[in-house]
């Protein structure tokens, strides 16, 4: 999910930071074994960080990676660099939508326990239900909102108050949201869903949100620095968030806040030690750190099996399985991953179950998005720690009469967190083999292909409907998008960077 405050431009588009070069501390506070091969990993992967940090904006970077019989805990550089103090393996930073995965083990655990069934519709536990479209109220389940099928617009991000009844109140408004595809038909990434989630966690364990988490993966993991609420992390090591600004970093105070009614999508709090305890659970047989079961073998499995449609979400994605993104991979060993995205706060997450693999990455910057491209979109992490690699993607070039019904006007919409409703289009024309698109935050009319237009955005299509998405300087950005199709098989659908563009 995105901050509020960012224009739909920048958000829907994915807007890059600028560059610039900031000096470097690092602070190492748990090694790999000393063995030739895990050093000259680490220290690569040292060396990527450091050079990105410097390139990209980026004051401060936890980094933690399970690899075999290796961990590797480390923070680099500064939490502030109004007031710069060392980032280490316990510094807290905000880790945006991992947040959602977080909200899928609770429910996980309430299915295991016989108490919520995936499949059943969300009106067994919300009577009240309702979106605009009266079948998708009625007949979404559980599971579709989980996988992202749920097919209503999804950028809803109202704040309602502090209130214990933030939730509630949240998914009452859920009523306007228009449906854009039937439920479990398509992958569009979807963060009311998730609040909708969040609420039914609150019905059935009859405590509010925050609480019912703490209590039934928080606690029992001892993920004791994470955290829903800013007065809980009151003396901790806290990365401050930071913009871009002439290629330097700058601190920006109103970027850290997070609305309450949106917590189940995306507002906890952890650190890089924190979350390495949480991927090692979710590595391991469903027990807590003392031997408690938590939950079973098989609930776990589940949550990263029977993945909805696929799509793309800068990452080419088999679909999602319970909150976690499923990824495919070359040697057809799934990747399992999210990470999360908020104003001067970027985060990966990834792991290879099969290769007891696991990393993750917190950063201070909106220029942190770079790194997490390089790191978790690009494949160097994944052959380097787990020996698997991203599935082959060679640009094409087609014909004109091959672009041609890729051509056109395509509309999304999204609410902001005032309530207002508003567009984005992307005029695509083919150019030079490839599709070329430009952004407008106004669409009316219709469309014309303007030849001498200023790209914002592109596609070079490496297999059928997917492609890596190229940059105004139409160089690929490291990350990829698609087109779905229609009932009757024509091109229906753009989904870039998770959300979905109709075509007109």
């Amino acid at each position: 999910m995105t901050a509020p405050g960012v224009s739909r431009r920048a958000v829907l588009g994915g807007a890059i930071a600028g560059l610039a070069v900031l000096g470097l501390q690092g602070c190492s506070s748990k090694q790999a074994s000393n063995t030739p091969d895990s050093k000259t990993r680490f220290a690569e992967l040292d060396a990527k960080i450091e050079h990105a940090m410097k390139a990209y904006a980026i004051p401060g970077v936890a980094v933690g990676v399970i690899a075999g019989e290796d961990e590797y805990i480390k923070g680099y550089g500064v939490t502030n660099v109004d007031h710069p103090v060392a980032v280490d393996g316990d510094t807290v930073f905000r880790i945006g939508s991992t947040t959602k995965t977080f909200t899928g083990t609770t429910v996980m655990r309430l299915v295991d326990e016989g108490r919520v069934d995936l499949n059943a519709p969300v009106r067994q536990y919300l009577p009240d239900f309702a979106v605009a479209d009266a079948d998708a109220s009625a007949t979404v389940t559980v599971r579709q909102l989980l996988n992202h099928t749920s097919g209503w617009l999804g950028d809803d991000l109202q704040d309602f108050g502090r209130g214990d009844d933030a939730v509630a109140r949240f998914v009452a408004s859920m009523t306007r949201l228009p449906q854009r595809t039937p439920p479990g038909a398509v992958f569009t990434y979807n963060n009311a869903g998730l609040v909708v989630a969040g609420r039914i966690v609150e019905v059935v364990t009859g405590a509010v949100y925050e609480n019912a988490v703490q209590k039934m993966v928080l606690d029992p993991l001892a993920l004791n620095h994470t955290h829903f609420f800013t007065d809980q992390i009151i003396g901790s090591n806290i990365a401050a968030s930071h913009n871009v600004v002439d290629g330097k970093a700058v601190v920006d105070e109103g970027f850290w806040h997070f609305p309450r009614s949106c917590n189940p999508t995306g507002s906890l709090m952890s650190t890089v030690r924190d979350q390495l305890s949480y991927a090692r659970f979710h590595l391991g047989e469903g027990t807590a750190p003392d031997g408690t079961r938590l939950m079973s073998k098989d609930a776990l499995v589940a949550m990263r099996s029977n993945p909805g449609a696929g799509g793309t979400l800068q990452v080419e994605l088999t679909g999602m399985g319970v909150s976690w993104m499923l990824r495919p991979s070359a040697e057809n060993e799934t990747i399992v991953q999210h990470g999360g995205t908020w104003a001067g706060q970027r985060s990966g997450f990834f792991m290879v179950p099969s290769r007891n693999f696991a990393m993750t990455v917190l950063t201070n910057s909106e220029g942190g998005g770079k790194l997490l491209a390089e790191l978790f979109a690009e494949d160097w992490s994944l052959r380097t720690f787990a020996g698997v690699s991203n599935l082959p993607a060679t640009p094409q070039q087609l014909s004109a009469s091959d672009l041609a019904p890729f051509e056109g006007r395509y509309v999304t919409d999204d609410i902001d967190a005032a309530g207002e409703l508003g567009h984005v289009a992307i005029d695509f024309r083919g150019k030079d083999g490839q599709l070329v698109g430009t952004m407008s935050d106004t669409p009316d009319g219709n469309f014309v292909p303007d030849e001498n237009a200023a790209p914002d955005l592109g596609l070079a299509f490496y297999k059928t409907d997917y492609g890596l998405d190229l940059g105004p300087d139409l160089q690929p950005v490291g990350s990829r998008s698609n087109f779905v199709r229609g009932s009757d098989g024509s091109v229906a659908w753009f989904l870039n960077h998770g959300r979905l563009y109709k075509r007109q």
